[in-house]
């Protein structure tokens, strides 16, 4: 098979979906790929990384979607990509597509079968998604304590605190893998932290493992409790595959201190709170109702190199199984696959996307 490799071109995404390991093993199993010249740049690994371990480079864009029945990427399809996508191509990336119907509907009428990484669920759990939001739930602390600074907008706290002063005061909505990164990040810094869940399990769990974090059960009375008190808030709330529930309402931050923050990581499914829209890198926070918000839609990204490894950590198995078997045995293989694929044969085929758009959902058919 033909996997095809494309440089990221959404806004300061530096990440690329093979490294040149993976393609190694790749074309050792007598496959071809096609690496689209500069795309493993920002993860510090040079076009000539990929040449030695045997991929074909070119140089445009479009010559990599022209070619390839595989397309491994790492952020959905941009508006100028979509008509490069091929009926019968296979595309296996993140989509978030409850997020988007245009792009939902771009898709299916490109006739390609889109597989979502964050929808491969595996008893019950998102092996696909995990790598990415233990590293948004990390930086969701780094960097709303550097916007709590007083020259960034911020109210001037200091999230550890110093001797003789209080640390300043987290709360995380959402107990799940970037919710326990973001406490163990802000514990570690010596922050007070509190987690909001609504699993009983859950929170058993996180109290023993995280020690100095409070557990709380997550309602909207208890929530509104604490934000009046509250430096950083962070949204990690997911229901996979469909639009994140709005749990924060407009009249819910008037409550907040003015120059608090808010890093909702939850944007990628549509945000958290009543009040998030996407930002980028370039231009990452905005101010609405006094309160700080960082809404950007691919944090990991900001950690390249660390983030492209953990990604391919984990969905280089599925590229393969892809590759060596096509999709119908690949699904048969590892049923939980077939769980991914999110558009097909022009039709939705993930029944979370279509009740976000009020769509008709139908099931795979091979």
């Amino acid at each position: 098979m033909i996997i095809g490799v494309p440089r990221e071109i959404k806004t300061k995404e530096f990440r690329v979906g093979l490294l040149p390991s993976a393609a190694y093993q790749l074309i050792k199993r007598g496959h071809e790929v096609v690496v689209e010249r500069g795309a493993g740049i920002g993860t510090g690994h040079s076009d000539d990384d990929y040449e030695k371990a045997g991929a074909r480079l070119v140089a445009e864009h479009a010559e990599v979607f022209r070619q390839a029945e595989l397309i491994v990427k790492v952020k959905e399809p941009q508006p100028s990509e979509i008509p490069l996508l091929q009926k019968g191509q296979m595309l296996f990336t993140y989509l978030h597509l409850a997020a988007s119907k245009e792009l939902t509907e771009g898709l299916m009428k490109s006739g390609v079968t889109a597989i979502a990484y964050e929808t491969i669920n595996v008893r019950g759990r998102l092996p696909l998604l995990e790598p990415m939001s233990e590293i948004a739930g990390r930086m969701s602390v780094l960097v709303g304590g550097y916007f709590l600074s007083k020259h960034r907008g911020g109210n001037g706290v200091l999230l550890s605190g110093v001797a003789g002063v209080l640390p300043g005061k987290v709360v995380v909505i959402g107990g799940g893998t970037a919710g326990i990164n973001a406490a163990r990040m802000g514990t570690g810094l010596g922050a007070d932290v509190t987690i909001l869940e609504v699993d009983l399990e859950r929170m058993q769990y996180l109290d023993i493992t995280l020690h100095t974090a409070h557990t709380l059960y997550s309602s909207e009375a208890h929530l509104m409790d604490l934000l009046p008190s509250v430096d950083l808030l962070v949204g990690a709330v997911l229901v996979p595959g469909a639009k994140a529930p709005k749990l924060i309402r407009r009249d819910m931050l008037r409550r907040m201190r003015p120059g608090s923050v808010l890093v909702d990581i939850a944007i990628d499914q549509g945000g958290c709170a009543e009040t998030s829209r996407p930002t980028t890198h370039d231009d990452p926070v905005y101010v609405e109702e006094g309160v700080i918000h960082y809404c950007v839609a691919n944090m990991p990204a900001a950690y390249a190199r660390t983030a492209t490894q953990a990604l391919t950590n984990v969905t280089y198995r599925y590229v393969e199984m892809l590759a060596d078997h096509g999709l119908a045995e690949a699904c048969k293989l590892q049923p939980a696959l077939k769980g991914g694929i999110n558009v097909m044969g022009g039709e939705v085929t993930c029944a979370a996307v279509a009740q976000a758009h009020g769509m008709k959902w139908t099931e795979p058919v091979f």
